[in-house]
């Protein structure tokens, strides 16, 4: 059998798409749009007279998986600045940690408010 007869790599440099392959005047790569990053959410909590601050602590832990001392830091924030960031989000998943945290807040007997702002 003599070498003819095998069959061509793909990039053997002949063929009626040398020009392409070799990397000629064809740029598959250019002029594509690049996917955009999702748009992200700052879940917030707000403070109010009633929630107490080892619940605000709670639910930083539970749905926001902080530290103890990270928490108490939002948490400090939350009393003295009216509000505090609880973490960056795609939309989402944001949305649904503002509804677990005033849903589990209600069923606790607090009116802790959560919500998402665009970042």
């Amino acid at each position: 059998m003599e070498h003819d007869d095998y069959p061509r790599p793909i990039n053997s440099g002949s063929g009626p798409f040398e020009e392409e392959q070799s990397g000629g005047d064809v740029a598959l790569e250019d002029g594509r749009p690049k996917p955009k990053e999702p748009r992200r959410f700052a879940v917030l909590l707000h403070n109010d007279d009633y929630t107490t601050m080892e619940f605000v602590i709670q639910v930083l832990r539970k749905f926001f998986r902080k530290t103890q001392e990270e928490a108490l830091e939002i948490t400090m924030k939350v009393h003295h600045e009216g509000r505090g960031l609880a973490g960056i989000y795609t939309s989402d998943i944001a949305e649904t940690k503002v509804a677990q945290v005033e849903e589990y807040s209600r069923s606790n007997g607090f009116p802790l408010r959560a919500s998402a702002e665009p970042v």
